[in-house]
């Protein structure tokens, strides 16, 4: 069972939407390497069709607990508090948020499809704000999954739990991943990979270096190869 979606199955995948909008959503998924969030989140004027980029607010929410009685952060399993010593019976719990920001180049093609699907007026108003894709992530997995059936695309399998998976939003991103680490998985084509994901843990993009070139394996062959051994 594969890994990951090839390129040519992308294109199939795109071939199988039957609208514009749908065909968009999966090549600014597919070709971007966005996540779902960051890709319903898009406005029009994240888009800048003269210089051929687009800007991605990724906003993440993250849950920190806390001592109650002078506010030092805690693991989830502390029973007493390592700056106060105070017995914690419960800990309270505050959340922060991350947003950060990134612009990243968009291809002749994508752009392009763009700007039809905008001249069509594919775009939706919503409180003041014109968004890209007028749908929530229930119906843009749907659409994804949909679209996987109707393209003959079966299950992947997940490298590190061995289970099968079906076509989804993030599988794209992975697609996108793998593809640019087999192009390039030099350690400067990784920093790009990672600048261009928004991973702020190099590990992470570095796990699809693994995954599209087998290197462990190549590694371990590599040891036996002289002498005909």
């Amino acid at each position: 069972m594969k890994t990951y979606l090839e390129p040519e199955e992308l294109e199939l995948l795109e071939e199988a939407a039957t609208n514009l909008r749908d065909r968009l959503l999966i090549r600014l998924l597919s070709h971007l390497g966005c996540r779902i969030s960051e890709a319903l989140a898009l406005e029009v004027q994240d888009i800048d069709f003269v210089q051929g980029t687009v800007t991605i607010q990724h906003l993440k929410t993250r849950f920190d607990f806390a001592c109650p009685e002078c506010g030092a952060r805690l693991g989830r399993s502390h029973a007493f508090c390592p700056r106060c010593g105070a017995k914690v019976d419960q800990a309270v719990m505050r959340s922060k948020e991350h947003r950060r920001v990134r612009t990243l180049p968009l291809d002749k093609n994508t752009l392009e499809m763009v700007g039809e699907y905008v001249r069509r007026g594919g775009p939706l108003f919503r409180e003041g704000r014109r968004f890209i894709f007028g749908i929530n992530r229930h119906r843009a997995w749907q659409v994804i999954r949909t679209c996987a059936k109707e393209a003959g695309l079966g299950d992947l399998l997940n490298p590190e739990t061995g289970r099968s998976r079906g076509v989804s939003p993030h599988r794209l991103r992975d697609a996108f991943a793998v593809h640019a680490a087999k192009q390039d998985d030099s350690g400067d084509g990784l920093r790009l990979l990672q600048e261009h994901l928004g991973h702020a843990n190099f590990n992470t993009t570095a796990k699809y270096r693994k995954v599209a070139g087998e290197e462990h394996r190549e590694w371990y062959e590599k040891l036996w190869r002289r002498n005909g051994q």
